[in-house]
């Protein structure tokens, strides 16, 4: 019950303040230039990396990135830069 009155509250927050909902909710924020970079902010931690997947520690859940020749070219705390290219991106939830 708490949990649902946080993001309820989170949500009204978000809109009455104009914020975007990934700052509000702690959601991951994805851009993706083609298939040749990916940046990825408000993640939780590198879980593994080679430089054909990459997996990222979510809120809730995990990032899988896939593709071919993977070069970090930033990494940050909460936030990671990848080059090469990207095959495909998904969420699994755990």
């Amino acid at each position: 019950m708490a949990l649902k009155w946080s993001q309820t509250l989170r949500k009204l927050l978000a809109k009455s303040m104009d914020l975007p909902n990934d700052v509000m909710m702690d959601l991951p924020r994805i851009t993706m230039i083609g298939q040749l970079h990916i940046y990825i902010e408000n993640h939780r931690g590198l879980l593994t990396f080679s430089d054909q997947e990459i997996r990222l520690l979510l809120k809730q859940g995990q990032l899988l990135v896939r593709g071919q020749s993977f070069i970090i070219k930033t990494i940050l705390p909460e936030e990671i830069l990848l080059e090469g290219k990207i095959d495909s991106v998904r969420f699994i939830n755990e």
